[in-house]
């Protein structure tokens, strides 16, 4: 039976914060859409004190800022895109076209092709994501993509060297110091000077997100996130500290965090909570993790790993981490999650930075209709076929006329009938189709 020892709280304004980010999206997304490039630098500087003579970086700017990054940091971006490439890769290689005879003369087959132009966004507010910009310019090129443009807003008065460096190693054919809606929006919708994309993909604050939403049917997007949601599953064969260091390493990503326990030991939820107290009188980020921990952390006790299962599928989560004696089990039965970290040598801070895994994952339960981020998001698995044969042609063609006859679609019809004249020899008609 499931037992909770902490409920998360706190949830009851959502609805409201919601409505409001909403209308202010909306309301930008219209300012750029009807004013262009004069909108999008009047909310640069209203938001973020920031007004270049040009939002894109040119070649010198990113040198200079490349030449600000330290030689070590700059390796360890390599090495990160690196993992990320390489994963890339396996995933685009098992993405075949296919073509096949269906029948004698009838040929069907598919193309996986890359979307043409794909825009990335990369936060760089409270902390700069200089990560997701490996996840989604990294993805997008070994995807195929022949323009990537990428965006991150200004730190500290200008564009943050390690995000700039990021973004050119990774491929990116334009830079822009943009943040924030006006950033998705610029790309989405174009302005004079900055050409619109096919898709948007990255994380981003509510704000992003809700920009993301409303421009979904127009451009593609990756999906809908929400705030960093973190799971950990574990039994007595681990501790409270590993737990617990787990739990609060990603509810520091924002005061709406929800960081969740499910176990089998009650002894170990009960000293995991107790740890959590201890680390956030002394961890840096203890009033952004604290606040995530207070209001949405909850924990749960369970009698079996059968139920662990359950509980964890109808909870959804964007990242699970697995701390079993069989962590496999989970592998092999979970089908609702974003991402799992299997046993306690692995963990989400290695997905989200450099083991090259992607780190954009669904959450608000969407993983229980999607995956995240990857190389397939940018692909478009696009059909064809075609009839090869006289004899095909008019087999097929008899076929598909009695059907458009059976709906109604008398024009339908014909398009096959005048097949059946040519190709077969018989005199068919409206009259004849539904015979």
């Amino acid at each position: 039976m499931v037992k909770h020892l902490k409920h998360a709280v706190g949830a009851e304004g959502r609805a409201e914060a919601d409505a409001a980010v909403r209308a202010t999206v909306e309301d930008i997304l219209q300012r750029v859409e009807n004013e262009g490039d004069a909108a999008v630098r009047a909310l640069s500087d209203k938001f973020d004190k920031w007004s270049p003579e040009s939002f894109v970086l040119s070649e010198q700017e990113i040198e200079k800022a490349l030449g600000q990054v330290a030689s070590r940091d700059l390796e360890d971006i390599r090495f990160a895109q690196a993992q990320v490439r390489r994963f890339a890769e396996e995933q685009r290689a098992a993405l075949k076209d296919i073509e096949v005879e269906t029948l004698p003369g009838v040929i069907l087959g598919h193309r996986n092709i890359p979307v043409n132009a794909v825009g990335c966004y990369v936060p760089g507010g409270k902390y700069p994501m200089v990560a997701s910009a490996h996840m989604s310019v990294v993805t997008a090129k070994v995807a195929g993509v022949k323009r990537v443009v990428a965006a991150a807003p200004p730190f500290e008065g200008g564009p943050h060297p390690a995000i700039v460096a990021a973004m050119h190693l990774a491929g990116a054919d334009e830079i822009l110091v943009l943040g924030g809606v006006q950033a998705v929006a610029a790309m989405a919708l174009g302005t004079e000077t900055i050409a619109p994309v096919d898709m948007l993909v990255g994380p981003g604050n509510a704000f992003v997100a809700e920009a993301k939403r409303q421009l979904f049917g127009r451009v593609g997007i990756d999906l809908f996130a929400g705030p960093t949601e973190t799971l950990v599953i574990a039994d007595e064969s681990v501790d409270a500290e590993i737990c617990a260091t787990d739990l609060l390493g990603q509810a520091e990503h924002g005061p709406t965090s929800p960081a969740i326990l499910l176990t089998t030991s009650e002894r170990l939820a009960r000293e995991t909570m107790a740890e959590v107290d201890r680390l956030l009188a002394i961890l840096p980020t203890a009033e952004t993790a604290g606040r995530a921990w207070n209001d949405f952390g909850e924990v749960i006790v369970c009698d079996s790993d059968e139920e662990m299962v359950e509980e964890a599928d109808r909870i959804a989560s964007e990242h699970v981490q697995v701390m079993t004696k069989d962590p496999d089990y989970f592998l092999e039965n979970m089908t609702n999650y974003g991402a799992l970290f299997l046993g306690p040598r692995t963990n989400v801070a290695f997905g989200d930075k450099v083991i090259g895994t992607n780190h954009t994952l669904p959450t608000r339960k969407a993983a229980r209709y999607t995956g995240g981020l990857w190389v397939g998001k940018f692909l478009k698995t696009c059909t064809y076929q075609k009839v090869l044969t006289d004899e095909a042609s008019a087999s097929i063609g008899e076929a598909c006329s009695r059907l458009c006859m059976l709906e109604g679609f008398v024009g339908h019809a014909e398009q096959a009938n005048i097949r059946v004249r040519r190709y077969g020899g018989r005199n068919v008609g409206y009259a004849q189709a539904a015979d």
